[in-house]
């Protein structure tokens, strides 16, 4: 029985050795040259006057020519006061616009992310949401990419951390998904991205069709856009240069911070078969060693399990979560990988059993 286990810490270490490698590669600091790209910057919007003043102030900040990036803000039938603020907020912007959107076949924001892309009048497209903060070099770190002939780049997009339970869980999760998904970009197997810091060339968007191919959710605006490039075998590219990162809020409460887990995971039952068996292999290994246990029953031996996977997590953990803005102390780590990999059940379970809303 000790060579099984032996194998099976053996299999779960060289994984974790091989990805925390595999995203160092990434952290590499790039030149960015003054070669700027002409870029177009969509936002979907919907009821969100709160949080539409505080990007666009950034937005206006970025350190990037005005002349050479225009902002479409697109309001998606809010009914609070986010249109009318965008309006006031804009009026002396040149390179902002806004515009708004009516029901149509595409479900979700793809609608409006649509009309913005379709209104666009530069080649390459950026996606932000409208919650985000994106940082200063943001714009200039994709247009870099894009010289190099990247048609398609994702990026960093960590979340605000605070002292709310919930923010800690999200955060934690963010991270935890940041290192597996930039360890596989790293590892030529991209499989994931995010709308809040999402980038590509406006003729890649129509040669794989737009949104026509990604309704299979109302979320998957990102991961199913990225699934059918992969399918074209476009070229992708990652960002992770300094003061590139896009940031936002997390969720408040667990009521909403399960409904936006549930959407997500949702999209990804539409992955491709090769990243859901990678993905799913992972996931289970992990889970083994947590309720490991169990198994003591069956074989002390067993109880040597749960303790070193837990170190393995501790350690790299400490040794990437700078990597992506975040600071979790040692305590902290133990506890939420425990919860992180339970909390894993639940999205499965509450994804396929609660209704999916945009907003």
């Amino acid at each position: 029985m000790l060579f099984p286990i032996i194998t099976l810490l053996a299999i779960l270490l060289l994984l974790n050795l091989t990805l925390l490698v595999s995203l160092n590669k990434l952290f590499v600091p790039e030149n960015i040259t003054s070669s700027y790209v002409n870029i177009s910057i969509i936002v979907a919007a919907k009821n969100e006057e709160d949080n539409i003043e505080n990007l666009i102030s950034h937005l206006k900040s970025l350190e990037y020519p005005s002349e050479k990036y225009e902002v479409i803000l697109v309001d998606d039938n809010s009914i609070d006061d986010t249109y009318n603020l965008i309006k006031e907020l804009i009026i002396s912007l040149p390179n902002f616009r806004v515009l708004t959107t009516n029901i149509s076949h595409l479900s979700g924001k793809r609608e409006a992310l649509f009309l913005g892309i379709q209104s666009a009048k530069y080649p390459f497209i950026m996606i932000t949401d409208a919650d985000c903060y994106p940082d200063s070099n943001w714009l200039k770190s994709f247009s870099e990419k894009f010289n190099q002939g990247f048609e398609m780049v994702v990026g960093a997009a960590p979340f605000y951390q605070s002292k709310n339970l919930v923010n800690q869980i999200s955060c934690f999760e963010n991270l935890k998904s940041s290192f597996l998904s930039f360890a596989m970009w790293s590892l030529g197997l991209p499989y994931t991205a995010t709308a809040r810091s999402f980038g590509f060339t406006k003729k890649v968007f129509e040669s794989i069709g737009g949104y026509s191919n990604t309704k299979d959710t109302k979320s998957g605006d990102d991961d199913l856009l990225l699934r059918e490039a992969i399918k074209k075998k476009i070229k992708i590219g990652v960002v992770t240069e300094a003061n590139s990162f896009v940031y936002s809020k997390t969720k408040n409460n667990f009521q909403d911070y399960l409904q936006q887990k549930a959407r997500h995971t949702q999209t990804s039952f539409y992955y491709l078969k090769i990243h859901k068996l990678i993905l799913g292999f992972w996931h289970l290994l992990n889970l083994f060693f947590l309720f490991s246990p169990f198994l003591m029953i069956l074989n002390p031996l067993f109880g040597i399990l749960l303790p070193s996977k837990l170190l393995i997590d501790l350690l790299v953990t400490k040794a990437m979560q700078m990597r992506f803005s975040y600071n979790f102390s040692i305590v902290d780590i133990l506890y939420f990988q425990i919860l992180y990999e339970v909390l894993l059940i639940v999205h499965l379970i509450n994804s396929r059993f609660s209704e999916i809303k945009w907003k």
